[in-house]
């Protein structure tokens, strides 16, 4: 179990990670940082490395505090795509439904349940504009999984396999093109050289904004 530390005026926990090489600073779930140290490494790595990002690590807080603060100002409403559904608890539902604009869930932490109804519908939105954004271009690729990746929005594997996060459902439907074209240029070049960004202005022109959209509202990206 992780002990609560702290350095200067930041609290933090310390994971051990047999497959990390390096010390790494992870801010997660907005408000909580946590550092990962190789198996080896001693235990006044952790303090060093957060007094090191102090800056950093203060900035991401602030950050996430006032992307849970937005969060809050939904109410009883989530956004999908663009759109605003309005949530409507009901007693004995175990699954999350859309119906219409409504997302019908379960009374008391609905959530799970929510987050599985989009994992759902995240394969068949991504599916969809993946299937006809290859085809366009004359490409292929070897499988789309969905994910809850911590950093990543998507990701295109050597052998072409997709990866993308369901949250991606949360941003509004341009956005959520541009990620999935910034991925199949990456069919094309693994880099993000000149050469790939401009790939990615022939296939998708506007691409700037929903880039800068996302990297302004990611951390908002949440139920």
């Amino acid at each position: 179990m992780s002990e609560l530390r702290r350095e200067r005026s930041i609290e933090y926990t310390v994971r051990r990670s047999a497959r990390a090489r390096r010390v790494r600073v992870n801010v997660r779930a907005h408000t909580e940082v946590e550092v990962v140290l190789p198996r080896r490494a001693p235990e006044r790595a952790a303090a060093a490395a957060v007094r090191e990002l102090a800056p950093w690590i203060e900035r991401r807080l602030a950050e996430g505090k006032s992307a849970l603060a937005r969060v809050a100002e939904r109410g009883d409403s989530v956004p999908y795509l663009g759109r605003s559904l309005t949530l409507v608890r009901q007693p004995g539902r175990t699954r999350a439904h859309m119906s219409g604009d409504r997302l019908l869930v379960p009374v008391g932490d609905y959530r799970p349940a929510l987050e599985r109804l989009y994992r759902r519908l995240a394969r068949v939105e991504i599916a969809a504009r993946l299937d006809a954004a290859v085809a366009s271009v004359g490409l292929t690729y070897a499988g789309l999984s969905i994910r809850s990746q911590s950093t990543r929005w998507a990701s295109c594997s050597a052998s072409g396999a997709m990866s993308f996060n369901w949250r991606l459902l949360l941003a509004p439907e341009p956005v959520l093109d541009y990620v999935v074209w910034h991925e199949v240029c990456h069919l094309e070049i693994r880099d993000h050289s000149r050469r790939f960004w401009a790939l990615v202005e022939a296939r998708f022109p506007g691409w700037r904004e929903q880039r800068d959209w996302l990297r302004a509202n990611g951390a908002t990206l949440v139920l």
